[in-house]
């Protein structure tokens, strides 16, 4: 009985090893074959029925994804398609085609999904698979809502450059050149053009979200004591995440009659801004 509950422990040891060990990297190269194999048997429709992008398909496939995204968390639409055009290389990339990953976002410690193994920073590193290519443009919104990011929602929506160097500065990326590519592809398929109000669409239903979330709990807490409306003078005080929609939609009007209101002469804010609310 002794050699028996032993030998149970020594395999549930080695289990629960192997677990811990999938988001941390130490898997051996059988190990991770396996686990690839099955993630491309899981998504054998998608692969089979992949159709290669050029970088203006996958703009024109995604851009509207981009911009209902930068409308719900405060990423330009311009950085969101650049990250997904060099990181997935244009969706022609492993990742995106077999694991619908097209920001090469890694699997950390909170991470609950499936993961890809692919030799990067480190050999056999963990990168997060998804069901479908919309689920890795959420979860890349969801990724820059940690607290190291938060800097980045305090610039000015248009300031891709900005966004560009600070991607680099919180550790989005290793490579040194990584803000000038971003840049230089924004600059040359003038994507800043999907960060205008012009290009967002009016009729498409958005679901309701807490538009202020950036960060952690701990993070959020302190915004939410940050939000200053001053009811006698209608009176709302712009805090870090806010876009005029998300103001627009918490207080019931429409963005044109908020940029009416406050003479805005197109959708920019700026942190601590005061905006008359109500009309």
């Amino acid at each position: 009985m002794r050699k028996t509950a032993l030998f149970t422990l020594i395999i549930l040891s080695v289990v629960l090893f192997s677990s811990c060990s999938v988001h941390k990297g130490l898997i051996s190269n059988h190990e991770a074959h396996r686990n690839n194999a099955i993630v491309q048997r899981e998504n054998r429709e998608g692969i089979a029925n992949y159709t290669p992008y050029t970088s203006l398909t996958y703009i024109d496939r995604f851009k509207t994804i981009a911009i209902q995204e930068m409308n719900l968390y405060g990423i330009p639409a311009s950085i969101t398609l650049a990250q997904g055009l060099f990181e997935s290389g244009s969706g022609n990339g492993e990742l995106a085609r077999v694991a619908n990953n097209h920001f090469g976002i890694k699997c950390t410690s909170d991470w609950k999904g499936k993961g890809y193994y692919k030799d990067d920073d480190a050999h056999n590193d963990c990168f997060r698979v998804y069901d479908k290519p919309e689920d890795s443009f959420r979860d890349h919104s969801e990724f820059l809502k940690r607290p190291r990011y938060a800097k980045l929602f305090e610039l000015d929506k248009n300031d891709y450059a900005g966004w560009a160097n600070g991607l680099k500065a919180a550790g989005y990326a290793t490579n040194p050149n990584y803000p000038n590519l971003l840049i230089n592809i924004i600059q040359k398929y003038n994507l800043t053009q999907y960060d205008s109000p012009e290009s967002e669409p009016q009729k498409e239903k958005r679901e309701d979200r807490v538009l202020t979330q950036i960060n952690d709990n701990t993070i959020v807490a302190k915004q939410d004591s940050a939000i200053q409306t001053d009811t006698s003078n209608k009176l709302y005080t712009v805090v870090t995440g806010d876009t005029l929609y998300s103001i627009s939609r918490r207080f019931g009007i429409t963005v044109e009659d908020l940029k009416a209101l406050n003479s805005l002469q197109d959708n920019n804010i700026k942190i601590g801004q005061k905006l008359v609310v109500v009309k």
